[in-house]
This record gives C-alpha cells, structure tokens and sequence, in this order.
C-alpha cells in the first residue's frame, strides 16, 4: 500500500539525510491501514519536494510521552544540542486527540 505524507521543512531534511528515521503520528484511522514495507511519500510543505520511504516498523502508544521514551531524539528528528519534549507534538495534535487514538511512532528508511 502507498501512503502520502507532508512534512514541515526541517523533518523533511532531516528525513532526506537519513538523521530522522521515526515520524510520530496520531494512531488515526488513516494511519491504522499502515503496514510494514508499505511505501509513504514524503511531501516538503516548504517547496513540495518529494523522497519515498519504506515502512520498517510501527510502534504504537497511547500518548507522545511514552513514544519519547521509547526512542532517541536523533531517529524523532531532533539535533544532538535539542531538547526532546513530548510537549512539542502537542503544537500537531492536542493531548485530548491523542487519548482518543493513541500515536504511532513509524520507523521509515529511505528508497
């Protein structure tokens, strides 16, 4: 199955270099048909460039906290001088929305 994505500017780089290798999403009906080795592509909100990924492994949890926990902040995305906050997520998905889904944490590779 294929899936289409968009992403802010620095994800999308940081996905294109190979640094960010888990996007964090609301465990969503839409998300609930991902699978492993289905193919996302990945869309630049910035310039609308595009890359395609591999799905490799999907983590479920039921908030952004326990996903934060889980994984190091250089596969979420973040540089080595960041501070990692589950709170930052709550700017893309306010807490009440994940208690209703749950989030999922989807471990890509580039193709």
């Amino acid at each position: 199955m294929e899936h289409i994505m968009h992403l802010d500017k620095d994800a999308f780089n940081s996905v294109k270099s190979g640094r960010k290798t888990i996007e964090m999403r609301l465990l969503d009906d839409k998300r609930k048909n991902m699978s492993i080795g289905d193919k996302i592509t990945l869309i630049s909100r910035f310039n609308d460039e595009k890359i395609d990924v591999e799905i490799t492994n999907l983590y479920t949890y039921d908030n952004f906290e326990q996903l934060y926990k889980n994984h190091d902040k250089i596969s979420l995305g973040y540089n080595e001088e960041d501070i990692a906050s589950p709170a930052d997520m709550n700017l893309y998905y306010p807490y009440e929305s994940q208690l209703k889904y749950g989030v999922v944490g989807i471990e890509i590779k580039l193709i």
